[in-house]
Order: C-alpha cells, then structure tokens, then sequence
C-alpha cells in the first residue's frame, strides 16, 4: 500500500519508514507528488494533523499519514505547543538561501526564545509530543490517532549536534544525555515518534489488516 506522508522534512520520512519497516508500506513524501503543504490553523496537534492528512489524502487520491509534533511545558501552559517550529516567529528565507539552511537558522530563533522565555522558571520539565494520524482515504471517518510522550527538561545551554528542532536543549535524564547527544538509532529507540508510531504500527495490523 503507498503511504502518503503529509510532510515534505527528509528526516521525519526517514524515521517513520524505520520506524514501519516491514509494514507492506511504501511511504512517500507528499513533495514527491506535487502536493503542497496544508494549512496548520489549529491549536492542538491532533486537529493539525488530521487535517494535514486528509489534505494529502484528498491531494493523492490514496492513504496518507500526517505527524503533528513540538514541545511542551508544563510550566508555560503547554507552550510551545503547536507554534514549536516558529517560536521564535518565521523567518523568510534570504536570497538563495536552501531549505535546509533555514531550518537551521529556524531551529536557532527557537532555541534562543524558549530559552529566553524560560529565564527565572524554576520548572523546566517537558515533553515532545507526536500525534501521527492515518486515513484511508479523504473522508475516512475511522482515522488512526497515536499520541507518544517523551520526557525530560530544558537545559540553560544546547548540547550536542545531532537531530534538529529542541534536540540540542531537552535533556532525558534516563539517558543522561540531551536528544542531540544521541545516534540515531537509539533516538528511533525512545522517541515521542518512535513511542506514537509503535502504537500506530499495532493498529495497522488490527484496523487495517496490514503485515497479516
């Protein structure tokens, strides 16, 4: 079954076909088809993604799969919450500048306001959140809804240099590192991605008869 993912992030398609592989799946990135992106007006990750997937659905005339993540803390009232991939406000590109290179100068801005935002909170217990959503087809009333948490809390400084988005910032105390200090294979071991695509993984197999 092609799966189509509501994302055009190279590294979100990476990890969710890792974290599938041996699914009957072919998941593909919606940029592939020409499909742009859909709007994210909402204010919970669960409303975001179900309509970023039935975008692409509606788009490719097929199955689709939409993960809608960030940051919360509990402190801030679940801020960044939806607004976590601009935080710090968008940023336009400058000229020439590649997609990737504003990710990074994206991923800065945050950085620098939740930390900022966070001077003189004594709290600084958080968690990723994933909410990955799959649908049949456009108007498929049975989406598949899987929420995984990973917690931890915000350092005052970045550490590391792997992963992207809060990596450098979220240290997990049960691994005595920060997200950026870890491979990638043993972030795809305790992710809020790996957490929320292990529970859609199940449902697959249940709802949708796939790997039987």
């Amino acid at each position: 079954m092609r799966l189509v993912l509501a994302s055009n992030n190279a590294k979100k398609l990476g990890e969710l076909q890792a974290l599938l592989d041996g699914l009957p799946l072919d998941i593909v990135a919606q940029g592939t088809l020409g499909i742009d992106e859909a709007e994210e007006p909402h204010h919970s990750f669960i409303e975001n993604a179900l309509a970023k997937a039935r975008h692409a659905a509606r788009a490719s005339g097929g199955a689709a799969v939409a993960d809608d993540s960030g940051l919360c803390l509990g402190s801030l009232g679940g801020e960044p919450g939806v607004m976590s991939a601009h935080f710090a406000g968008e940023l336009k590109p400058w000229a020439d500048e590649q997609r990737e290179a504003l990710r990074r100068r994206q991923d800065a801005a945050n950085n620098a306001a939740l930390l900022a935002r966070l001077q003189g909170v004594v709290d600084r217990r958080g968690h990723f959140i994933s909410t990955l959503v799959a649908i049949r087809h456009a108007d498929d009333p049975e989406p598949l809804v899987a929420v995984g948490r990973w917690p931890g809390e915000i350092l005052h400084e970045a550490r590391g240099d792997q992963g992207f988005g809060y990596d450098p910032l979220m240290f997990i105390p049960e691994l005595g590192a920060t997200v950026a200090e870890l491979g990638s294979e043993l972030k795809n071991q305790h992710s809020h991605r790996a957490r929320s695509a292990a529970l859609l993984r199940a449902m697959l197999v249940e709802a949708w008869h796939l790997g039987r």
